[in-house]
């Protein structure tokens, strides 16, 4: 795409057509004829003089020269713009908690639906950065390795449901397996979200341990306590008598989560419906972005010369025209 530096120049070409009008009337008004005829009509059928024709050609040729001068003049260019983006992603983790009390319906429809939805909706923005997913119940594995494939992280986090491991809550097995997934990476940042609706009650390694253990490979702990306050409604079947709901007692170990996430330098909230939990989320990606370092290459080509050229060379032809071609001087 073609730039100017100087585009008021062009007001010029307005004003050429009626520059060259004026030439022409007080051109021909200067003019006196040699000889004077009383009556013309017998110069009717004569052919016209090819010099009288010639008087535009040059004419015309001036007024082209001043065209591609005016344009020289308003400074044409052509921008070509390189960015070089050298992007450094993060690494994230999710840790899941889908024990059996994640189906109370404090939230909509319950705790694992609406957690569930909003964490993808969390992964959709992670653009550059690798994601992975451990869920975690009386045990804990990692479903999803970090990795770019966000169709399939995605696809295996709506897919949860209770029952896949045994019931409990091994919030520190669930950590512990998130640091192992992220021990060796060499991303600029590691990322560890927690998310669980109760208090630790099964597993092998204490959950403030396992924060250590993300201190010591500098993995940030974000902990995300997921329920309302007091009781839940929590979902029986009964064969008889179909759905019934029994009041589930609240037990998030706050000053645990909150001391986890300290330790780290990560963060404690807490989600008590759904429009909180899609709140700490857009702030944890507020926390947590990719580095992007952005270098920008210009390259500018001057155009000038491609009309101050043809410039040059009219207005020569136009008054050497003029001067050899066009004389009506006698020798």
């Amino acid at each position: 795409m073609m730039n100017w530096d100087n585009p008021f120049v062009f007001i010029v070409l307005i004003v050429l057509p009626f520059l060259a009008l004026l030439q022409h009337y007080f051109g021909k008004k200067r003019k006196q004829a040699a000889l004077t005829f009383s009556d013309t009509q017998d110069f009717a059928g004569l052919p016209g003089n090819w010099r009288a024709r010639g008087m535009w050609v040059y004419m015309t040729g001036y007024l082209l020269s001043l065209v591609f001068l005016i344009v020289s003049l308003a400074g044409p260019h052509r921008i070509n713009e390189e960015i070089q983006r050298n992007v450094a992603g993060i690494d994230v983790v999710v840790a899941f908690d889908i024990s059996s009390s994640m189906l109370a319906e404090d939230l909509r429809p319950n705790r694992l639906t609406a957690a569930k939805n909003l964490t993808a909706e969390f992964l959709d923005n992670r653009g550059d950065d690798r994601v992975g997913l451990v869920i975690f119940a009386g045990d804990s594995f990692t479903l999803v390795p970090p990795t770019t494939d966000y169709r399939l992280v995605r696809q295996q986090l709506l897919g949860l449901d209770i029952g896949v491991v045994r019931d409990g809550t091994a919030i520190g097995m669930g950590v512990a397996t998130a640091v192992n997934r992220l021990k060796s990476s060499s991303s600029a940042s590691k990322v560890i979200i927690l998310l669980t609706d109760g208090e630790n009650n099964a597993g092998e390694i204490d959950p403030l341990t396992s924060a250590d253990l993300a201190a010591a490979y500098d993995i940030r702990l974000y902990t995300i306590g997921v329920s309302t306050e007091g009781t839940a409604p929590y979902p029986i079947s009964d064969p008889v008598f179909g759905t019934r709901y029994h009041p589930l007692p609240v037990d998030i170990d706050e000053p645990m989560l909150t001391e986890m996430a300290s330790r780290t330098g990560g963060r404690y909230f807490r989600a008590r419906d759904n429009e909180a939990l899609q709140q700490i989320y857009a702030e944890i990606d507020e926390l947590e972005t990719s580095i992007v370092d952005e270098i920008i290459y210009v390259d500018r080509k001057e155009e000038y010369r491609d009309f101050l050229l043809p410039s040059f060379l009219l207005l020569m032809l136009s008054m050497a025209a003029q001067r050899f071609f066009l004389r009506t001087e006698l020798a």
